[in-house]
């Protein structure tokens, strides 16, 4: 009895070690702002690619978008206007940021992605989504992944510190649109369906709130 306790006890410290472990690598992180880094952690030498020597281009921007374009200057005024914006960085959370809300929207759960949706975008899914609901139909969706994902344009406005990052994604995922028998209308479970977006995200620049809200979807 006594040596069953002993192990019972070493399995759940084992348990308690792995979930703090998971939380401290995974976080709670809100939007897709950069993420922290402390001073010790900071590695000088990824933060030398996106420096500017001697005049010349920043490869943060003309990276992804062509140097002089429209884009590249909002770009740099966006940069001028926060200095620790990052445009890579921000295409990376876009990433994420995709798939939080497409997900959330298959399943019909506006609730935790309210806060990145601007009121417009919001109604509009609501529509969507209660019309679906109103027709007792279901979606069964597995997210896949991203195959492509490009920055389209980049504005900004002086005035307001308002910036604007359209991003084009082709997601991959499988889709399943149920009736109300449970029977299958629209879609596969096993065949990849490819969804291209293009989306908007909007955020005013040197402001404490680091999320980008969705403005525009299109195609």
């Amino acid at each position: 009895m006594e040596s069953s306790l002993i192990q019972l006890l070493v399995l759940a410290g084992i348990a308690v070690f792995l979930v703090l472990k998971l939380r401290s690598v995974l976080g709670t992180r809100e939007g897709f702002e950069k993420p922290p880094l402390a001073p010790e952690t900071a590695s000088p030498v990824k933060r030398s690619k996106f420096q500017v020597i001697e005049g010349g281009p920043d490869l943060d921007i003309t990276d992804h978008v062509s140097e002089g374009s429209d884009s590249a200057k909002a770009l740099a005024a966006m940069k001028a206007a926060e200095p620790s914006f990052n445009v890579g960085e921000f295409l990376r959370g876009s990433r994420a940021a995709y798939e939080m809300i497409l997900m959330a929207f298959e399943r019909g759960d506006l609730d935790s992605i309210r806060p990145f949706l601007a009121d417009e975008v919001e109604a509009t899914f609501a529509q969507a989504i209660n019309a679906r609901e109103q027709a007792g139909l279901t979606i069964e969706a597995k997210f896949l992944g991203i195959s492509d994902l490009a920055l389209s344009e980049a504005e900004y406005d002086a005035t307001t510190k308002s910036a604007e990052i359209t991003v084009r994604f082709t997601g991959e995922l499988t889709s399943v649109t149920r009736n109300k028998a449970g029977e299958v209308v629209e879609g596969s479970t096993s065949e990849v369906k490819r969804q291209r977006d293009l989306w908007t995200f909007s955020r005013r620049m040197g402001v404490q709130d680091p999320n980008w809200q969705l403005v525009a979807t299109g195609e």
